[in-house]
Parts: C-alpha cells; sequence; structure tokens
C-alpha cells in the first residue's frame, strides 16, 4: 500500500511540475544560450520595416512617424515601382521596388498577410507536407510560386537598377509574415540565378524576413544562413507554429482545439524525430529573437 502511495506522489509531481514547466515557458527561453546580435547586423531592420510598410502606406503622412524615432523617413523618390492588389491579382501580395541611392541599395519588399483578403489565405494554405522539393530541400508550394511571379515580373527591372547603380550596389529582399516567406523563396532563386542579375555576388544579396512563415527544411535553412536574416519578437506564433498552415486557416471546426491538438502532439515528439524528418518546414536562415527577458512576460 505505500508503494502504491509513493508512486502516486512520484506521478504527480512529476506531472505538476511538467504543467508548470509548459505554463510558464516564455519565447525568451528560446535564445536564452545564443549570443546576442551585433548593432551593426540588426541596424537594417527598422529600416527595413519602415520599406516594407510602404507598400501600403502613405510615405507623406506614414501612421508611425518614423522621423521623431529617430529613423531616417522613406524618400518618396526612391520608389520605383509599388504595386496594388490589382496589379497581382491572386498571385502574392503587394510589393515595392526602392532604391536606397544613399546606402546605394535596391530593395524589394513584401507586404504581409492581409487578413480580409481571401488570396492571401490561397497562398499560404497552398502546401501539403513534401509536396515541393527544390534545391535538395523543401520548400512551401504556394511561398514559392509567389516568389516565381514576382521575379518573373521584376528581374529585368532589378537587373537595370543593380546596373545603374554600380558593381558595389546591394540587392535586398524583405518581407513580413507571408511576404516574409516569399522573401526568403525569392532569395534563394536569385543566389541560384545570379548571372540573370549581372552576376552578383552572394555577398551582396540579403533577405530580412520579418515574423517569417516555416518556408523551407532545416538543411535549406542553414544553406542560406548567410544571406537569409530572420527577426522573431517575442512571442511570435506564425515561426513556431508546428501546424501545417493548411489545417489551421482550412479549418472551419473549432480551431481552438484543433491548435491544441496538434501542438499537443508535437510537443511530446522527440526532437530527434523532428530533425531526422526532412519535409519538416523551419524559418528560413540566421535568426534574431527580440525578447524581453522577464517572468511570464
Amino acid at each position: 500500500m505505500s508503494v502504491s502511495c509513493g508512486l502516486e506522489c512520484v506521478l504527480c509531481v512529476g506531472c505538476v511540475r511538467w504543467m508548470w514547466k509548459r505554463l510558464t515557458y516564455i519565447g525568451a527561453y528560446d535564445s536564452e544560450t545564443w549570443p546576442p546580435a551585433s548593432p551593426d547586423d540588426f541596424e537594417p531592420v527598422p529600416r527595413i520595416c519602415q520599406i516594407i510598410m510602404a507598400v501600403s502606406d502613405d510615405l507623406d503622412n506614414p501612421k508611425l512617424m518614423p522621423a521623431t524615432r529617430g529613423y531616417t523617413q522613406i524618400d518618396g523618390a526612391g520608389v520605383h515601382k509599388r504595386t496594388t492588389y490589382d496589379e497581382v491579382g491572386t498571385a502574392c501580395p503587394p510589393y515595392i521596388v526602392y532604391v536606397d541611392r544613399r546606402r546605394n541599395e535596391v530593395v524589394l519588399a513584401v507586404r504581409g498577410l492581409n487578413l480580409v483578403r481571401n488570396a492571401d489565405y490561397k497562398v499560404l494554405m497552398d502546401n501539403k507536407l513534401g509536396m515541393q522539393m527544390f534545391d535538395g530541400g523543401y520548400v512551401h508550394h504556394g511561398l514559392l510560386k509567389a516568389a516565381q511571379f514576382i521575379l518573373e515580373r521584376e528581374t529585368e527591372t532589378l537587373r537595370e537598377l543593380l546596373r545603374q547603380q554600380g558593381p558595389d550596389c546591394k540587392l535586398i529582399f524583405a518581407g513580413h509574415s507571408l511576404g516574409s516567406g516569399i522573401a526568403a523563396l525569392m532569395t534563394v532563386l536569385v543566389v541560384n540565378n545570379r548571372k540573370a542579375f549581372g552576376n552578383i555576388p552572394r555577398s551582396h544579396i540579403r533577405c530580412y524576413a520579418l515574423a517569417p512563415a516555416r518556408c523551407m527544411s532545416l538543411n535549406l535553412a542553414v544553406k542560406y544562413a548567410d544571406v537569409i536574416y530572420s527577426i522573431v519578437l517575442q512571442d511570435d506564433f506564425l515561426p513556431r507554429t508546428p501546424t501545417p498552415l493548411e489545417y489551421i486557416f482550412g479549418s472551419i471546426f473549432c480551431l481552438p482545439c484543433l491548435l491544441f491538438l496538434f501542438c499537443l502532439r508535437d510537443t511530446f515528439k522527440q526532437d530527434k524525430k523532428k530533425f531526422k524528418d526532412p519535409r519538416r518546414l523551419y524559418a528560413p536562415g540566421r535568426m534574431y529573437h527580440i525578447v524581453e527577458r522577464k517572468f511570464c512576460r
């Protein structure tokens, strides 16, 4: 009898400990062993955010008034092209081509998911596990198609702008949320087809993926870590979710229950099994984590 009570106590303590660790886990723990980022690496991020917002923002009266926060306001004269939903149709979100002459950069930035636009959800849901092989790994099928669509339209424009700016000009891709996955896969396509862009050096190509969608397998995320920088804020959901996005956004029955079941299943799956699955998609490239290291924050 005493042995049975002892086992029950051990089991109860173990369960309580597990629940406490899960319920008090915060996003800051993910990166607590990472080295701090250098100011030079992170310096472009606020400026890149402004360019992404410029896809849909009024440049003369920006919503966040970046000039008052110590940032450089986007120069309207540098906007070479800014698309609308009517121009891109259902293939991808709108984007902007911006020339920063002061920093000698050509930037192509893609806006994020529009929560009231069905076409954006269709791009995100156009994927099945292991559906799209690419460059020795796996990528998100719908995001790759959107990346190919934009490059088919803008390769000539980008090549000409790079030629005008000179051999030291850098080519920057950027995006937020849905647009971050598209920008990351555009970067992969350009790195593998640099002749089409005037033989631009790999070191002159960079991608900034803000709140990135999981869009490529682990081997590709590592392979392109020198050119793709992903920025995650605190406990952001999109870069972390193990649930296939087509299940999340395609669900019409008890979405919270569905998310709970998938996340619970993933919690009990061993890390070794996760890493060994070549079809599992990850946030792209090198990861930067913006955190506030306070308990339960």
